[in-house]
């Protein structure tokens, strides 16, 4: 009754479904002319600020010609989500073949909308993947139920991202459709990182696409029973959009005007990116969640254990969520054992940062296992980076500055994505709050755990690796046990020095002192050491009861004035200064949380 509903009129009668003019789609088309088998040429990006990434997309979609595919594990009803939505909903109006495919467990609940968004137009498919129930919104009761009943079928979620034009130009990476992802929320933001990619590899992107969109989980939105009985009871008759999907913020009209002005375009999407040869992309199908125990749709994960393993001199991984499955546990042990073992060098989130504090907590019961038998050096990220490409005032967060304990927070110096730091006492992510339509300081502390400080918070969410500044790696795998195990994710392979070397120089950003916190091993006890080592390390063996108070390692700043000399170097306690194991935290008994999970979440690895 749906299909038979929906509007089929084009807006549109030219050859090209009147897209918009983009030298990014002409350099596409020229590089697949270009292109041999044994010669592949691509066009590819790094899109690390937010409002790039979305400017990225907004203009992808209006260069389509004949179809758009948009796959994702989070969409939100914010800003982000309506402004992808409305722009989608165009195309299809103007002849593209619009199919949307979202995870059901993290996306729109909204049954009315999504009724809307079943009869919009014929051009435009949504389905959802693995839907819990067989419907499109899930309660907090049947959530508890899913997972008493069926917890590894709801565990089972897509994570793959991308969007993706006439198989020609793909968007993936680490962003979902909220707000957060964009730089446009006023307290709590992403760190995130995506690819563009422009080329042959287009075809295959589309191939994984297709995968999913025949799979038997993906589920026509109108099939849902939730949404089909708001259907019915229409009658058949088209469901109208509500007017929040074309309202537009300053902040979402800059961005679509942007997307439409070649200069903008030319600035932002193409003159910063690289011309390369050869370019993999990987994808998990959706036979990953029937395998059980059978590892043969490994698809990513052995890939990228297989880059690792090949690494001569350094590799560099970035992650959310520092909490390695056995397998890869016993990779990097594996190749920290070799003579003259490459450096291994980790970008991941602090308790202050993370979305996640149980996965934190986890993070920190190996962090022992981490640094000394696996080699790693480790930095994580600060809540309030000093030089993080965030754009502090999309965020909205510099709307009025109120007083903070009886001053006023600095004025703001920032440069698009680089925030000066909050310890110079100049505008920064830290330090700052809005009043009005704003949340207030005291709500900006508030979060995964609330802060010492006020101000907008930034958590870690890329998921990138550099092998010997070769081969640099972006996708949505985070190299932990659910990704391993649980999620389908996708990811791009780019071999190339120079965009090796340009990722590269991100993560190191990232991990630079003014950014992120050292993790190091605190100062030896003066007397029974080696009885406090070995102590601890059997407690960390210990699936639960793991309650041995001093751990191994804690957080560490660098000394003004200092360089950043090495954990091995004599003067390390002269130029690095510790801050303890949680830095920034402001709860009372602030390691109960994480020390609890330490003692009795181990068992939980595999899921979080």
């Amino acid at each position: 009754m749906a299909a038979q509903s929906r509007p089929q009129a084009s807006d549109c009668l030219l050859p090209d479904r009147c897209a918009q003019p983009s030298a990014l789609y002409e350099l596409a088309e020229a590089a697949v002319f270009q292109s041999t088998p044994e010669a592949p040429l691509h066009h590819v990006l790094l899109l690390e600020g937010g409002e790039e990434a979305m400017l990225a997309r907004a203009h992808v979609i209006r260069a389509a010609r004949e179809s758009l595919e948009l796959q994702t594990f989070i969409f939100g009803e914010d800003d982000a989500g309506f402004f992808v939505l409305a722009e989608l909903l165009q195309a299809a109006r103007r002849g593209i073949r619009v199919r949307v495919l979202l995870d059901q467990l993290f996306s729109v609940d909204d049954v009315a909308l999504l009724a809307a968004l079943a009869s919009a137009h014929e051009n435009f498919e949504l389905r959802l993947y693995n839907p819990t129930f067989q419907q499109a919104s899930t309660s907090p009761l049947q959530f508890a139920a899913g997972i008493v009943c069926c917890f590894r079928q709801i565990n089972q979620r897509m994570h793959t991202k991308l969007v993706l034009a006439d198989g020609l130009i793909g968007i993936t990476g680490g962003r979902n459709y909220t707000n957060s992802y964009y730089d446009w929320d006023p307290a709590f933001n992403y760190r995130d990182r995506d690819i563009l990619v422009a080329g042959p590899i287009g075809r295959e992107m589309r191939e994984g696409f297709d995968m999913f969109w025949e799979h038997e989980r993906a589920v026509p939105v109108a099939r849902l029973h939730d949404v089909a009985r708001r259907l019915l009871a229409n009658e058949g008759a088209p469901i109208q959009l509500p007017l929040k999907l074309n309202s537009r913020s300053e902040r979402v009209e800059l961005v679509s005007q942007q997307a439409s002005d070649a200069d903008e375009v030319r600035a932002q999407l193409i003159d910063p990116g690289l011309m390369v040869g050869r370019v993999d992309y990987l994808v998990d199908p959706p036979e990953k969640h029937e395998r059980g125990s059978d590892p043969v749709y490994e698809e990513i994960t052995a890939k990228l254990r297989d880059l690792v393993l090949d690494a001569e001199e350094e590799v560099l991984l970035q992650t959310p969520y520092l909490v390695l499955s056995r397998e890869a546990r016993r990779s990097f042990r594996e190749l920290n054992r070799r003579p003259g073992a490459p450096r291994v060098l980790v970008s991941t989130n602090s308790l202050a940062s993370t979305d996640a504090w149980p996965v934190y907590a986890l993070s920190h019961k190996y962090k022992r296992t981490y640094l000394r038998e696996l080699g790693f050096t480790i930095h994580e990220y600060r809540p309030y980076p000093a030089d993080a490409p965030i754009d502090l005032e999309a965020t909205g967060a510099l709307a009025e500055l109120p007083e903070i304990d009886g001053r006023l927070p600095s004025e703001t110096s920032t440069r698009r994505g680089s925030p000066t730091p909050a310890s110079a006492g100049s505008g920064s992510l830290g330090a700052s709050g809005t009043a009005g339509s704003g949340p207030t300081p005291s709500a900006m502390r508030e979060g995964p755990l609330p802060l010492e400080r006020a101000g907008v918070r930034v958590s870690m969410h890329s998921k990138s690796l550099v092998v010997d500044e070769r081969i640099g790696v972006v996708g949505t795998h985070n190299f932990d046990p659910r990704s391993d195990n649980f999620n389908t994710e996708n990811a791009v392979i780019v071999h190339d020095a120079r965009f090796a070397r340009l990722l590269a120089d991100e993560i190191r950003r990232d991990m630079a002192p003014e950014n992120s916190w050292l993790i190091a091993r605190r100062q030896k006890p003066p007397i029974f050491s080696g009885l406090d080592y070995s102590i601890g390390k059997l407690f960390e063996m210990l699936p639960v009861f793991d309650i041995w108070p001093f751990r191994y390692a804690a957080s560490y700043e660098l000394v003004e004035g200092c360089d950043p000399v090495p954990e091995d170097d004599p003067r390390f306690h002269e130029c690095w200064r510790s801050v303890g194991q949680f830095p920034e935290v402001d709860v009372p008994f602030k390691g109960l949380y994480t020390r609890f999970m330490t003692a009795f979440g181990a068992g939980l690895a595999p899921i979080l």
